[in-house]
């Protein structure tokens, strides 16, 4: 039988398979990030697979240009470089992005972009994790074979688009706000606002100040804090008193600030929840609305709100839960996102759950089974990731350096038959 021609040959072997000497990290956001700096660090190498063509993409691809980080600066920062003095208290998109940039420079972060996790397996025969990839831009498929996987895809890799009769019949311009960039476009239309969290309320002041008149839609209770309390940020309050007192406490002391600050909402359509804001977020991972100027808009009726909607009527009609029908221009759904993790994470692995979140609760959710980390999924934001990131670094330098001791390098070459990554 005559030999196969080359390109015939590498087909039979396809995807190709890279052995990886440390831990394979999905993901380059600011989870993976800090992870990678803080693996640096601790002299352990790694491979970082990002589906993007750059860091941070969230950020970069799919958020709106007013947005600005919502907590003070020291509780967004990662690990090992605060950011510079002369950023504000709340730093711009912008000048996150540049932080981020700086950071992967600084701790030469280099990810593996354009290339798609299609699926992540742990082998049980090997005891290794085999993540396989998409990158038709980079050579093709490629395998990545190593001990050790890192999920820092997030808790807002997906948009979450909401099943709502007749809005694929909507006659004009329906937008997930990751695709929303500015309220100039809409100068002069009616746009509905699909949502009342924290991009909800800042769209539709976005579109107030561009001349669009907004109708936000509230369809549950939500609870509205002010950003600041006497010049001190709210969030910051509630971190110091949860040291002292008890969650619920901490709840009550915030629900009577928000109160005495910003009066009586449920005039304005706007309902507490009967739980507190702290308690829903750690229970539920629903964030409270941290009030940026939209209630004064609310408030002097430039931003409407009205119930939940029933169905999308023909043309611009949209039918409200009230009974009501309204007619719109366009439609901004800020619906938020959710973790991809089921996507391509095989579900034997009974680390994480249906909805894509680690099983155990934090502050123990890091470390899974069978060399599964996870990183970005505290509901607690950055902070909460870089602490989870220093941990997983520790705990995967502890492990590299006791592996690679001299007495242990002779028994894992015969493991190193195919390409190395450093």
């Amino acid at each position: 039988m005559g030999l196969l021609p080359t390109d015939r040959m590498d087909s039979l072997f396809s995807p190709r398979c890279q052995w990886v000497n440390g831990p394979i990290i999905v993901g380059a956001g600011p989870s993976g990030l800090a992870v990678a700096a803080c693996l640096r660090e601790q002299g352990v190498p790694y491979v970082m697979l990002e589906r993007a063509d750059c860091i941070a993409s969230l950020w970069q691809r799919r958020t709106y240009d007013r947005l600005k980080l919502h907590l003070p600066k020291q509780f967004c920062e990662l690990p090992r470089m605060p950011f510079p003095d002369h950023y504000p208290e709340y730093p711009t998109r912008r000048q996150f992005i540049d932080y981020l940039e700086d950071y992967a420079a600084r701790f030469e972060i280099r990810p593996e972009f354009s290339t798609t996790v299609v699926l992540a397996r742990y082998d049980e025969t090997s005891g290794l994790w085999r993540v396989t990839t998409s990158a038709p831009a980079n050579g093709g498929d490629v395998e990545y074979i190593g001990r050790w996987l890192v999920v820092a895809t997030g808790e807002n890799a997906e948009a979450v688009v909401p099943d709502i009769p007749g809005l694929g019949g909507f006659h004009g311009k329906v937008t997930h706000v990751s695709d929303y960039k500015s309220g100039e476009a809409y100068a002069g239309k009616r746009v509905l606002v699909v949502g009342c969290g924290n991009s909800g309320m800042e769209v539709s002041l976005d579109l107030s100040d561009h001349g669009a008149r907004p109708a936000m839609v509230v369809r549950d209770a939500v609870h509205v804090l002010p950003r600041e309390v006497l010049g001190k940020s709210t969030f910051q309050l509630a971190v110091l008193l949860r040291r002292w007192l008890p969650l619920w406490l901490v709840d009550k002391i915030m629900v009577i600030l928000a109160w005495l600050v910003l009066g009586n909402l449920a005039k304005l359509g706007l309902r507490r929840p009967a739980a507190g804001p702290l308690e829903l977020k750690e229970t539920h991972g629903r964030t409270p609305v941290l009030d940026t100027g939209a209630l004064a808009r609310i408030r002097a009726g430039d931003i409407a709100v009205v119930p939940a909607v029933t169905r999308f009527g023909k043309g611009g009609q949209v039918e409200l839960a009230d009974g009501r029908t309204l007619d719109f221009d366009a439609v901004i759904l800020a619906t938020g996102y959710r973790s991809n993790v089921p996507q391509w994470l095989e579900s034997s692995n009974d680390s994480f759950n249906k909805e894509g979140y680690p099983k155990t609760a934090f502050p123990h959710g890091w470390k899974g089974q069978s060399g599964l980390y996870a990183v970005g999924f505290t509901r607690r934001g950055l902070l909460g990731a870089s602490t989870d990131a220093v941990r997983i670094a520790k705990d995967l330098g502890n492990v590299w350096r006791e592996e690679t001791k001299p007495t242990k390098r002779a028994g894992a070459c015969h493991r190193r038959c195919i390409s190395v990554v450093f």
